[in-house]
Order: C-alpha cells, then structure tokens, then sequence
C-alpha cells in the first residue's frame, strides 16, 4: 500500500470538511464519499458525527447502507466519531424503530446520553495507543457506551467526576469509535491512529 492511503468521510451529513483536512494532515489522501463508486474507491471510511437518525434514513435513500455493512463485513476498516460510533454501535438502547445502522463494533450504546446540545463540553481524556499529552475531547450531544463484547479494547474512559468510568472510545479490529469529535480539536492524533490502522489491515 502507498504510504499515504486513501480515506473517505461518508457525506451524507455532519463534520465531513473537518474529517478530510484532519486525514491530509495524518498523512492519508482523502475524499468525500457520496456514492457507492467512491465507497468502492477508499481503503478506510470516517462515518463523522451528525444526527443519526438523519444519517440512517439518508444511508437507506442514497441505497449505500447494504454496501456500507457489505465493505465493513469484508474487512474495510471504519472509523466513526459521534453518531459515527452510533452508526457502527451493534446494538443502540434508545433507537428509533426505523433506524438502521452499519454495525460492525460489539458494543451497546446510548444516543444523546451526555445531554442536549446545551449540555456540550469538552474534556482532557486519556486515550490509550495515541502517545504524548491528554486528549482535548469535543463532546457535543454525545452517545456513550454501556456494554462492551470480549472483542472490544476500551480506549478511553472518562477519569473522575459525575460519569467516572464511562467508556467514550473504543476498538475492534479495524474499526474504531469515539463519542466525541477529535476533528474539532486541531489535534491529529485519533486520525492519525485510524490512518495506521488502515495501512495495517487495508
């Protein structure tokens, strides 16, 4: 593989110009995804934060939510920020009845469980594999995630306070999560992590 791979950002809503330019500058080419020919052009995908319910029903009327489960099933890495998580979460406690999602990471999670957009905050966190200084984490409307599978590698819990213990960021295989928006920060760091992981199983 070239040493800059080819990522694409889902563009069916929310932080997609965010996504790309962290990507560039964690070393990858990348390029908005819109269609089933560019999913077939990518080596990894960002599904990036959004609303979620907004996302499944644009996946299900552009026909990319079959191939979007069908590319993760082959193996193609993903990684999703914020309803991305909730897009690759196999099980969501609070879904709509018309929700569907891409599946792929053995966790449960909660939408919207931080609070309204009111409620948004952000938080120095501790993020396992990424190296150097706390993390600066975006969290806005954010899920979080209350069951994890034996798969699973917890990333990042938060450390103290009212939610002490509550798993924001997590790993299986080639997929990664985080409940909030590492595209907001100016630091690379996650990107440059899910970068890695395509250049390994891509």
């Amino acid at each position: 593989m070239s040493s800059a791979p080819l990522i694409g950002v889902l563009a069916l809503q929310g932080g997609v110009r965010e996504h790309l330019g962290s990507l560039v500058h964690a070393g990858a080419h990348a390029i908005a995804v819109h269609s089933l020919e560019d999913l077939e052009a990518v080596q990894g995908l960002v599904i990036p934060g959004g609303e979620s319910t907004v996302m499944s029903k644009l996946a299900i009327q552009d026909g990319l939510i079959e191939p979007l489960r069908a590319a993760r099933a082959t193996g193609l890495p993903m990684f999703g920020s914020c309803a991305g998580m909730i897009m690759l979460a196999n099980r969501v406690s609070d879904a709509r009845e018309d929700q569907e999602f891409i599946g792929g990471i053995d966790i449960a999670v909660r939408r919207n469980a931080f609070g309204r957009q009111v409620d948004s905050f952000e938080m120095d966190l501790e993020v396992q594999g990424i190296g150097g200084t706390a993390f600066p984490a975006v969290f806005i409307r954010a899920p979080w995630v209350e069951e994890v599978g034996s798969e699973v590698q917890i990333l990042s819990t938060i450390a103290a306070g009212p939610r002490a213990g509550t798993i924001v960021a997590v790993q299986q295989g080639p997929l990664l999560a985080t409940s909030f928006h590492p595209e907001l920060t100016g630091d690379i760091r996650i990107h440059a992590t899910f970068v890695e992981i395509v250049r390994q199983y891509a």
